[in-house]
């Protein structure tokens, strides 16, 4: 739990570098929340009876709903973009990677980049978060 939750801690550091486990274990935190939310949400939507006549309109529920997953959203912003630039620095790679997802395929070149190991050893965003130390004997 606590990797779940490191990101919301460091809302909005950009400095640094964070390891794979920080950032899938965040991504898999936003998508058991969403999931609970959209429950909340589709719990409180009108129901249709059997001859396709809605009973009555969305219900209190449904905007509770709408309200919670909006805050969330608005929320998880900043901390997603934060980690993510985080564990591109792990790679040794600049945050300004991120704007590749607004281009064809781009998005699955990322979804690759966050899958990577990080440079092991210090690089030019901070120390290994891991503790390694640089192997290579030709650097």
């Amino acid at each position: 739990m606590e990797w779940m939750l490191m990101p919301y801690r460091r809302y909005a550091d950009f400095a640094g570098r964070s390891r794979r486990m920080e950032y899938w274990m965040f991504a898999l935190f936003q998508f058991i929340v969403s999931i609970v939310l959209i429950g909340i949400l589709f719990g409180g939507a009108p129901t249709v009876d059997e001859y396709g006549v809605a009973n009555e309109g969305p219900g209190t529920l449904f905007f509770v709903g709408i309200a919670l997953l909006v805050f969330y959203g608005l929320a998880s912003i900043i901390p997603s973009l934060a980690v993510a630039v985080r564990r591109l620095h792990d790679q040794d790679k600049s945050g300004w990677w991120l704007l590749l997802q607004f281009v064809p395929f781009g998005g699955l070149v990322l979804l690759i980049f966050m899958f990577l190991d990080g440079t092991p050893g210090p690089n030019r965003f901070g120390p290994d978060p891991k503790g390694r130390e640089d192997t290579n004997v030709f650097s």
